[in-house]
């Protein structure tokens, strides 16, 4: 049983922080650069993004679950329990927060995309903070990434 849970741990790293790259840094922008249709290519990357927050937050479950079960209160004094911690809130920060406020911003624009309505401005700064949090989370998933053994010692 050991071993299933060390695979699982080392698993959904790996789904996590591999979806964050190759969804935000190389799905995205091919879908930008080759769709042709802006608005096209925001909505499927957006599902994409919705995705790999979900990814994420199951993720972030199991390593906290499986970080606490190991270690006990001895998790709380570990870089990789608090990378996965913030990490999360990340996640959840953009999937509970950012992302519906986002989501409206463009209902709320209709019939016009947002872009081409006077919400373009709020929505870009929203889009901004998104991508800067993006970034800071698939810093720290390299981050754990690397210290991910140290996890298992």
């Amino acid at each position: 049983m050991r071993k299933i849970s060390e695979a699982l741990y080392l698993a959904s790293v790996t789904l996590w922080v591999g979806g964050l790259w190759a969804i935000g840094y190389i799905t995205a922008p091919i879908l930008f650069a080759n769709l042709g249709d802006r608005q096209l290519a925001g909505m499927v990357a957006g599902k994409l993004f919705a995705m790999i927050g979900w990814i994420g937050l199951g993720s972030a479950a199991y390593l906290l679950a499986f970080l606490l079960v190991r270690w006990g209160g001895r998790a709380f004094k570990s870089a990789v329990f608090w990378l996965v911690v913030l990490m999360a809130l990340l996640a959840a920060a953009s999937q509970f927060g950012i992302q519906p406020l986002m989501v409206q911003l463009k209902a709320d624009a209709l019939p016009r995309e947002v872009m081409e309505s006077v919400l373009r401005d709020r929505f870009a700064a929203w889009h901004g903070i998104s991508s800067i949090l993006y970034l800071v989370q698939s810093v720290l998933g390299l981050w754990l990434v690397v210290s991910a053994n140290k996890g298992l010692k």
